[in-house]
């Protein structure tokens, strides 16, 4: 479901978080738990899973950088192995299978360590049977949600809904197929990066998304 697809602008994280909360109401949306996707999704989350009444936990990625552009991303891992990668963008580029599983095996390394930085064991939570809702803060590429939903799908969950308040049309369709439900409050034509769409949009520390965690 997008609820507009025009450009909104959200003040910050928080706000925007709250405005997410108000529409997952709306729907009716009962859920057993949010995952956050650390460490912008940590704020938003915390307003959903107040909004909602249910307890705030996180899913944890790496991101999977293109060979001397690791800002691009041609794919994501989570802390569990399980992976998602842009084939198309990978078979165009004629990037090296063995490059593709080294980042893969350090960066599942990295997503093992964040996880551990907010909960000791970093293993998700028991999600068997259960309503999830995933947040972040915004979604260009998709690759970090995507790996995100297949780690959580792998926990036999009832129900997962992905929540932003703002996507790129095409990343908000693609993830369809990975959620029960998407829920995107917009999803403009025009779409370069997710901060465009923020008024503050700093990074979070791991102090500050521990704190919103500690917050019940």
């Amino acid at each position: 479901m997008v609820r507009d697809r025009q450009p909104s602008q959200f003040k910050d994280r928080e706000s925007a978080g709250k405005q997410l909360g108000d529409a997952l109401r709306e729907e009716g949306v009962d859920a057993d738990i949010v995952l956050a996707i650390p460490r912008g999704g940590l704020p938003l989350g915390r307003m959903v899973a107040d909004a909602l009444h249910v307890p705030l936990d996180i899913v944890a990625t790496q991101k999977i950088g293109a060979p001397n552009n690791p800002e691009f991303a041609i794919g994501a891992v989570a802390a569990d192995g399980s992976a998602w990668l842009n084939e198309e963008v990978i078979e165009r580029r004629g990037i090296d299978r063995e490059y593709i599983e080294r980042v893969r095996s350090e960066e599942a390394e990295n997503a093992r360590e964040k996880a551990e930085t907010y909960r000791d064991d970093g293993s998700l939570p028991d999600l068997s049977g259960k309503t999830v809702v995933v947040v972040d803060d915004g979604v260009a590429t998709g690759a970090t949600a995507r790996a995100c939903l297949s780690r959580v799908n792998a926990a036999a969950p009832e129900r997962v809904i992905f929540a932003v308040p703002v996507g790129s049309p095409r990343a908000i369709s693609d993830l369809e197929g990975l959620a029960d439900e998407v829920v995107c409050l917009s999803a403009p034509s025009v779409f370069h990066a997710v901060g465009q769409f923020y008024e503050r949009f700093g990074q979070v520390t791991d102090e500050e998304a521990m704190a919103y965690l500690a917050e019940e």
